[in-house]
C-alpha cells in the first residue's frame, strides 16, 4: 500500500492513502535516508509505501520514494544535526510581520537562500495589513521593492480582516505549499481563512504528545478542496543555513548570480577582491546594501540569528 504523510510526531506518522483515508504508521528499527543525516528520517510530504500490521490499525513504512526537494534546518537542541521541515514542495511562503513580532531582512534572507539551495520557488506574506501606520506603509513599500525586483513574488493581507485573502487562494491551487515564519505573525489565522473547517489551535496538538511528540518541530499537512495542500509549521524563532558551502552561497542570491561571471577572479569571495562585480553593484545601489550583508552574515558564520 502507498501513501502520504501529512503529520509527524516523531515515532508516528499520519498517513493519507489515495482514496482518502488516514492511518497512523510507524516505522520499524533503523530506517535511514542514504546521504542524509537528519533528526526526523521521514517528513510530512513524503511518499511512502507501506503495511498493515497484522490485526491492527496501523502500518509499518517500509519503503521511502525519492524526493523531488525538501527544506532543511538545523536541530534546535542538536546543533550538529538537522530537520527536514517537509518534502516534494512547489513553493514555500514565509509569512512576515514588520513588527509584533518583526521580521528582520537577515532572516527573510536566510529563508529564501534556504528555498534556493532546495529549488523551491519562495514567496512573501507580508501580514497585519490592518495594523499598518504610514510610517509602516513606507517601510512595507521599501521591503516589496527590494524582493519583487529580485524576482520574489509579495503580497500584502490581513489575515484578521480577510483582506487580500482571496489573492493567497489563487496560487495555491494544485500545489503543494509550505508555510513558514515567526511565531505570532498570523500563519494559524491566514491558514484558517483559507480553510475555515481547520479551526487550528495550538491545543490540537496535545492529543499527539503520548506518541511521542519531539521537542523538535514537526509540520503538518491540510488538503485543499481546489486541489494541493499547505503544509503549516510551527513558529520558527531561528533558521540555521545548513548544508551550503561558502564558495556556492553567491549563487543562491539572484542578484548576485547574474554578475559573478563579472568578477575578476573567478574564485572570487565578494568580500575584498579587487576587480570584484558584486562589490561594485553594492557601491552603485545596484545590489540593496540590506543584501549584500545578509550575504556576509551568512559568510561569516551568524546566520542564525533572528
Amino acid at each position: 500500500m502507498h501513501g502520504l504523510i501529512t503529520k509527524s510526531t516523531g515515532s508516528w506518522y499520519q498517513v493519507q492513502t489515495p482514496e482518502g483515508k488516514k492511518l497512523d504508521c510507524r516505522i520499524k528499527g533503523k530506517f535511514r535516508i542514504k546521504g542524509i543525516t537528519t533528526t526526523n528520517p521521514l517528513a510530512v510530504g513524503d511518499l511512502i509505501e507501506f503495511d498493515m500490521e497484522p490485526d491492527q490499525e496501523t502500518g509499518i513504512i517500509t519503503t521511502l520514494h525519492e524526493r523531488k526537494n525538501y527544506i532543511i534546518r538545523k536541530s534546535i537542541n542538536l546543533s550538529r544535526q538537522a530537520q527536514i521541515i517537509a518534502a516534494n514542495l512547489d513553493q514555500a511562503f514565509l509569512v512576515v510581520t514588520l513588527a509584533s513580532p518583526r521580521t528582520s531582512l537577515g532572516f527573510i534572507d536566510r529563508f529564501l537562500v534556504t528555498a534556493e539551495a532546495y529549488h523551491i520557488p519562495a514567496r512573501l506574506i507580508f501580514n497585519k495589513l490592518d495594523l499598518f501606520s504610514d510610517e509602516g506603509l513606507e517601510i512595507l513599500a521599501v521591503y516589496r521593492r527590494i524582493y519583487e525586483n529580485l524576482g520574489y513574488p509579495c503580497y500584502e493581507v490581513s489575515a484578521v480582516k480577510g483582506i487580500n485573502v482571496d489573492k493567497i487562494i489563487d496560487v495555491l491551487k494544485n500545489k503543494v505549499s509550505l508555510f513558514s515564519g515567526h511565531s505570532g505573525v498570523g500563519k494559524s489565522t491566514l491558514i484558517n481563512k483559507i480553510l475555515p473547517q481547520l479551526s487550528l489551535r495550538t491545543t490540537q496538538v496535545s492529543e499527539w504528545h503520548d506518541k511521542g511528540m519531539h521537542t523538535t518541530t514537526f509540520a503538518e499537512m491540510f488538503e485543499l478542496p481546489s486541489g494541493g495542500f499547505i503544509i503549516d509549521t510551527p513558529g520558527i524563532r531561528e533558521l540555521g543555513i545548513v548544508d551550503i558551502e561558502k564558495k556556492e552561497l553567491g549563487q543562491l542570491f539572484p542578484e548576485m548570480r547574474k554578475r559573478m561571471d563579472g568578477c575578476r577572479f573567478k574564485n572570487c569571495r565578494h568580500i575584498n577582491e579587487p576587480g570584484c562585480a558584486i562589490l561594485s553593484a553594492v557601491e552603485t545601489g545596484e545590489i540593496e546594501l540590506s543584501r549584500y550583508e545578509g550575504y556576509l552574515s551568512i559568510y561569516n558564520g551568524h546566520d542564525t540569528r533572528a
